[in-house]
């Protein structure tokens, strides 16, 4: 029964990315990451350890991509700024892992559920603008780089 559900999960994940915007996109890795953190602080509860080991390093994996997705040029103070906290999320979850420490999990699930929630909240004019500007960058570097 479980893997019908989780195979039902996984088909619905990969056709919303089919699909998805970047912003929704971002949404999707943002969910994905609270998700683990959520089943690895089960797996420290019932001392699963090998859970905690892989739900804690898809967790991180998630929060890096999220990282590298940074535009550092077009997103400038505001990029740095979630540069740093993705690097602190990353660091407090391998201390968390290392201690079995839910506390610790925790604290990095109010960041993200906090960064989460400014980025759901961004209007749909404004998802837009950003869109057009990337591509008129783009844009400009291809022409210059003929």
């Amino acid at each position: 029964m479980s893997y019908g559900i989780n195979a039902y999960k996984s088909v619905g994940v990969k056709n919303d990315l089919a699909v998805a915007d970047p912003h929704r996109v971002i949404q999707l890795l943002m969910q994905g990451s609270l998700e683990n953190m959520a089943k690895a602080r089960g797996c420290i509860e019932r001392k699963d350890f090998v859970g905690k080991s892989q739900t804690m390093s898809k967790a991180m994996s998630i929060i890096t991509a999220l990282q590298h997705s940074l535009d550092m040029d077009a997103g400038g103070e505001v990029s740095q700024n979630l540069w740093s906290l993705y690097d602190f999320m990353v660091n407090h979850l391998m201390l968390a892992s290392r201690e079995s420490s839910v506390e610790k999990i925790d604290d990095v699930i109010e960041i993200m559920l906090k960064i989460k929630s400014a980025w759901d909240q961004i209007p749909v004019s404004e998802r837009e603008l950003g869109f057009r500007m990337l591509a008129d960058r783009d844009s400009r570097q291809n022409l210059a780089s003929a």
